[in-house]
């Protein structure tokens, strides 16, 4: 073979391996490099709206990276979504802003680029947003929560007196009880099978000639805090009853009960369908100056045979049972549920809360959780004949007497029914309500110096 005729050969042999490695390779990239990601999918939005702010949650299958900046004249809310794709499901979103939502006007959503999704949430006043996002918990898969908090936020003793509920110097200081016998302490604790309350109830029942109506020369400020509620539906039932729909109709009883004793006014934590982390519940209990706080719950257990109510108060040395301990551990997760933006929680605060939380303020807790005990045992059965201690999140006030009173068990078929029955709600709202105004009877309010 002629040597120029080799040559070629060769040429040719070498652009041949070379197109066939370089064909190798490019195979080897397309079976170890990564798939294209797929958009992110939305699968439910939710909107809770509330005069403390509005949230809107946005429910997906992946974690989703967003960002938003504010636009004036008029007031917007521009949220650029980035990983995402219109849905049917997003588009929802629309139609969920309702007209008497205090923030939002409407939303309008839109693909503003391949990839991005944009929502511009036209507002009725000044926002600060909040926009963050959850890690998968419970029930839930990840979440992008925006909370639209107002610039300018109501100050809770100006919308008491906006609604007449807040005197500082009544004319004719009305007595807080007639003839209100002395409450004894509450008896050792007693086996859950027996009726744990007669005993407590025939002493109740005795009346001293010594007993005088109490005069209050100053309002009484009670705190009423409903558990749970928006993202967080606390308990459900079998029948699909949700614990926060129950304790805000139960705490809806007893607020308009207090408030027909001239002397007395509420604060509702919460009174709509709405999420409060935990440390704000006490907050705003401690900017009204209240003089009790009364947390209401109802109890969930593995066991649906477990029932009964109960009552506890915060411990510093530990719980009093291992029901107790778990209990406290549940209603501690709520923040965790309910959703909180871990950013801004004030966690100096929430030292300092616990910190402050002194023996008197236990003790205090102590005579108002068992006066309102003895008057739970005679509408229900008691969970347990005494007063329960754990370290609860939402007890924490340093300088307010805090109870919380689990109504009954949820998880109970029997007792399910009952606390969705309006008579039920209406005699365990006038249980509570003759336990506070007894632990009032014994241990009067003192003069108010201003709360720093």
């Amino acid at each position: 073979m002629p040597r120029s005729t080799q040559i070629r050969a060769k040429s040719v042999t070498a652009v041949t391996r070379r197109t066939v490695l370089k064909a190798g390779g490019t195979l080897l990239l397309s079976v170890f490099a990564p798939l294209p990601s797929h958009a992110a999918q939305i699968l439910a939005v939710r909107v809770w709206p509330a005069d403390d702010y509005t949230r809107v949650t946005l429910e997906n299958d992946a974690n989703l990276k967003a960002n938003h900046f504010l636009v004036k004249d008029p007031d917007r809310l521009v949220v650029d979504i980035e990983g995402l794709e219109l849905n049917p499901t997003l588009k929802e979103l629309v139609a969920k802003i309702q007209s008497n939502d205090p923030y939002i006007k409407q939303v309008r959503v839109g693909q503003n680029r391949p990839n991005v999704v944009r929502l511009v949430f036209d507002l009725k006043e000044q926002v600060d947003p909040q926009v963050f996002t959850l890690a998968p918990v419970g029930e839930y898969k990840h979440r992008l929560i925006f909370d639209l908090y107002p610039v300018n936020a109501p100050d809770p003793i100006a919308a008491l007196i906006r609604k007449g509920e807040w005197q500082d110097n009544p004319e004719q200081p009305a007595p807080l009880a007639a003839a209100v016998p002395e409450v004894r302490p509450a008896p050792e604790p007693i086996a859950p099978a027996q009726k744990p309350a007669a005993q407590e109830l025939q002493l109740a029942k005795s009346e001293s000639k010594d007993d005088k109506p109490l005069a209050i020369t100053r309002m009484i400020t009670i705190a009423l805090d409903p558990g749970h509620g928006g993202e967080d539906p606390g308990a459900i039932g079998r029948s699909g009853s949700r614990e926060k729909d129950v304790v805000l109709a139960i705490a809806k009883r007893l607020k308009k009960k207090i408030e027909e004793h001239p002397n007395m006014r509420v604060m509702l934590t919460r009174d709509a369908d709405y999420f409060v982390p935990l440390h704000v519940r006490v907050n705003k209990a401690r900017k009204v100056q209240a003089d009790l706080f009364v947390s209401i719950h109802a109890d969930a257990f593995v066991e649906t045979t477990a029932r009964g109510s109960s009552v506890f108060v915060l411990s510093e040395k530990g719980a009093s049972s291992t029901a107790a301990r778990w209990l406290a551990n549940k209603e501690n997760a709520a923040d965790l549920i309910g959703g909180v933006n871990i950013k801004t929680h004030d966690r100096q605060l929430a030292s300092v809360l616990l910190d402050l939380s002194t023996t008197a303020q236990i003790n205090d807790s102590l005579k108002l959780g068992k006066a309102v005990l003895a008057e739970l045992g005679g509408i229900n059965r008691l969970h347990k004949g005494a007063v329960e201690q754990a370290g609860f999140a939402v007890l924490k006030a340093p300088d307010i007497p805090s109870i919380l009173v689990e109504t009954a068990f949820i998880s109970n078929p029997e007792e399910e029914a009952k606390l969705t029955d309006d008579a039920y709600q209406d005699q365990m709202a006038h249980a509570v309500l003759k336990g506070i105004r007894k632990y009032f009877a014994k241990n009067p309010p003192l003069a108010k110096s201003k709360m720093t």
